[in-house]
Parts: C-alpha cells; structure tokens; sequence
C-alpha cells in the first residue's frame, strides 16, 4: 500500500495537471481531456497521468500526443507546487474505463430485458392526498 505521502503527492500532481490543462494549455490536440488518477512511484520519481480523452480513437491519440508534448511544461508546473528531492518524471496514459463502462452498460442493455417495476406504476396512478383533502386528525369529527 501506497504511504501516505506518496498519495498526498499523487493527489497535488492531479490537482495541478488537470488545472493546467484547462487553463494554461494552448495546443489545439488538446481538448476534451480530463485527468482520472495518478500513480506515483514509491521513491516519487515517477507519476503516471492516467487522462480521459471523449471522442473517437484518432482523437484520443491526437490529445495523448499533445499532453506528451507537454510533458517537460506540466512537469515544471508540478514541480513548483510539490517540495520534493527529485519531481517526478510525467508520463501520459489513456484511461480506457469510462469507454470499458460504457460498453458494458451497452451489452447488458441488449441481454437483459427491460421491465416494468408494477409498484412503480401504481405509484403513479393513484391519486396523491394533499392537506385541504386529508382529514384533520386532530379537530373534531
């Protein structure tokens, strides 16, 4: 298990690439990126930036590509903001877990059939009392 250093490092690394991203960033292959988690080596050398690109293949790679350019400046970024020995050397990886879960939700959506809860149904139908309908239990009869 990971000390809690290294986490506490993983987490600033995240905060800072990710802001940098949105807001420092000017290549144009870069768009539509979110970073998912960073993994930090145990002698924090190295960070792996596991990003999240939406789009198709060719424009994953396109944005991977780019935030790879990018490396040397996000890397200067974090260095400023962590006060460690070394900083760690930043590598990019495309996280594939959204668009695993998206496929998953995809296949179960055609092998399971869709039904109908009944109690949601009946829910729906009957008529809600509200105040001016119910009778007051605590005037007289």
């Amino acid at each position: 298990m990971p000390s809690r250093r290294v986490l506490k490092a993983a987490e600033a690394i995240r905060e800072v690439v990710s802001l940098a991203i949105l807001t420092e960033l000017r290549d144009p292959r870069i768009q539509d990126v979110t970073v998912t988690y960073v993994e930090v080596s145990a002698d924090m050398r190295h960070a792996k930036v596991h990003v999240s690109v939406m789009g198709d293949e060719a424009k994953q790679q396109l944005s991977l590509r780019g935030l790879r350019n990018a490396a040397g400046f996000l890397q200067a970024k974090v260095a400023n903001r962590i006060d460690t020995r070394y900083t760690p050397k930043i590598r990019f990886l495309l996280d594939q877990g959204v668009k695993h879960s998206l496929e998953i939700s995809r296949i179960l959506d055609q092998v399971l059939p869709r039904t109908v809860d009944p109690s949601d149904e009946s829910r729906e139908t009957e008529p809600t009392e509200d105040a001016e309908t119910r009778p007051d239990s605590t005037g007289p009869p």
